[in-house]
């Protein structure tokens, strides 16, 4: 495993904790187990061939990664019942497009 995946899936555990811990800190494990569950849009990568390609970016080529779909995610946010699993989804998206530069 090259250590550029272990690294993007150590910013997909650590990123939404950390914003958990900073912003929702009176229901921390909430909050973190909300927006780490943003993860689950990665089961589109299980409808390409191959799964994983690391010179592909993600954004924009699998259906939950589309560029139709983020401004939804983007909506999400502004709504506090649905507002952790937005935030959990756009910074999934932004570290998935990080990787892509």
């Amino acid at each position: 495993m090259a250590i550029g995946f272990i690294w993007h899936l150590f910013l997909h555990l650590s990123v939404p904790v950390a914003v958990a811990w900073l912003f929702f800190r009176p229901y921390f494990k909430r909050a973190a187990l909300i927006m780490f569950a943003a993860i689950l849009i990665d089961l589109d990568h299980l409808l390409a061939d191959p799964i994983v390609d690391p010179d592909r970016c993600s954004v924009g080529f699998h259906i939950l990664h589309s560029y139709y779909i983020i401004p939804f995610y983007l909506l999400l946010c502004f709504f506090p019942k649905t507002r952790l699993i937005g935030l959990g989804l756009v910074i999934h998206i932004v570290l998935d497009w990080l990787e892509c530069l």
